[in-house]
């Protein structure tokens, strides 16, 4: 299997390759470049550059998401890897059986779709689905799902009803098409906030949306970072949870930040077991927490911080970025503790208003993010990177299909 790389364009016209990060990585090179190009997929090229682990820096003179004033797609190969990957997939473990699979995307994110049949070398189903004038959904499969395993990739972003809605009626239709088995995958399960009664006479809207999932007729759900862990035990079939921190540690590689410099925050206690996880896969970076009081919905006010971040580079490790409010709050705290630069990293960037104008008023030097949202091109700005997870998600299809293991991807 071809070794996985991340393309990276920089301003000159000469290209660079990385290698992911690797705990056992401890190459000496510590080159630094300027990146030019925000959204990253798995590529494989010639050249290759191998960056030190535990010496890294970023020079993140002129970032640009655009090129000709369109935004950046991923580029993926459809046989390349991720590194952390590589040593538990291999053609005798994996038999790629591609006979009674298809895959069928919804409209949530065609292009993550795409991107995830480009890896698995498949072609995307083909489906109608449209809406009426007064906004009812209407989904037609245009070829036969009889006997077939399926798999409906349709993340809950907003707009979150319509999209769950879409996802159902999809369900229902493969199932009254005879499928053999239905795969509900979400890479971004939109009401995974609201999973417990913090007070009276709330509802419980997590379980509700897995019960609608479920009552539709789905087999098994296939989910990406959620918000809690108990949102799991909410649907009555199996769950694969699929951990994206990888995807953000092989990038972070890339950076030439000493290990002695660096220390992850999480941006409240809630998010701890996340952020000591992460910070484990450092080389076991010092951990930082933030003291967070929230007062309502999307409001939340920062109280103290627990720990040192005073000349070091400081890593917010959070799963959604939703109104930016949390985090902002916390990065303008640990530029007054001191931290000489601030990145943000998540799985999800919701990025409801007014997100967009807090993470790009200087408070972080980047906002890194994983596509399982689609961001509007009206949204970038020149912090952001978006990194892919289509070929982790695209693995993880292959491995249920095949009845393999799923957890030792991650191990």
């Amino acid at each position: 299997m071809a070794s996985s790389i991340f393309q990276v364009q920089h301003t000159s016209s000469s290209s660079s390759t990385i290698i992911p990060f690797h705990p056992s990585s401890r190459s000496s090179n510590g080159a630094s470049h300027a990146l030019n190009a925000r959204t990253l997929g798995f590529v494989d090229l010639p050249r290759t550059r191998i960056v030190a682990y535990n010496s890294v820096k970023c020079d993140m003179t002129g970032p640009s998401n655009l090129v000709n004033g369109k935004p950046i797609i991923p580029v993926i190969n459809d046989k390349t890897l991720p590194k952390f990957m590589e040593s538990a997939t291999t053609d005798k473990i994996v038999s790629r059986n591609a006979s009674k699979l298809k895959l069928f995307s919804g409209t949530a994110n065609p292009t993550l779709s795409q991107e995830i049949a480009r890896y698995m070398g498949l072609e995307l189903g083909k489906i109608n689905i449209k809406r009426f004038a007064d906004g009812e959904i209407y989904v037609q499969l245009q070829e036969s799902v009889r006997g077939c395993n399926v798999y409906l990739i349709q993340p809950t972003s907003p707009p979150a009803n319509e999209n769950v809605m879409e996802l159902q009626i999809m369900i229902d239709a493969c199932r009254r098409a005879s499928a053999k088995n239905i795969t509900a995958v979400i890479p971004y399960f939109g009401y995974a906030r609201a999973d417990r009664k913090t007070q009276g006479r709330e509802s419980i809207a997590a379980k509700l949306v897995a019960n609608l999932i479920t009552k539709a007729g789905a087999d098994r759900v296939l989910a990406c970072d959620l918000h809690s862990g108990q949102s799991m035990g909410y649907f009555d079939i199996p769950v694969d949870h699929v951990h994206c921190q990888p995807v953000i540690l092989d990038y972070l590689a890339s950076k030439t930040i000493s290990s002695n410099d660096l220390v992850v925050v999480s941006p409240d206690v809630g998010g701890v077991a996340r952020a000591r996880a992460f910070a484990k896969k450092l080389s076991d970076a010092p951990l930082a927490i933030i003291d967070k009081r929230r007062h309502g919905h999307n409001v939340a006010e920062v109280m103290n911080l627990i720990g040192d971040v005073k000349g070091k580079v400081a890593v917010m490790v959070d799963d959604m970025i939703d109104t930016a409010g949390t985090i902002a709050k916390g990065a303008a705290l640990l530029h007054e503790e001191g931290a000489r630069e601030v990145y943000a990293c998540c799985t999800h960037g919701v990025f409801s208003p007014p997100a967009i104008e807090r993470l790009s008023s200087g408070l972080f030097q980047e906002v890194i993010i994983t596509n399982t949202i689609p961001v509007a091109e009206k949204n970038y700005f020149p912090q952001l990177t978006i990194l892919t997870v289509a070929n982790l998600l695209g693995e993880t299809i292959w491995r249920i299909h095949d009845d393999s293991s799923v957890s030792s991807i991650f191990q």
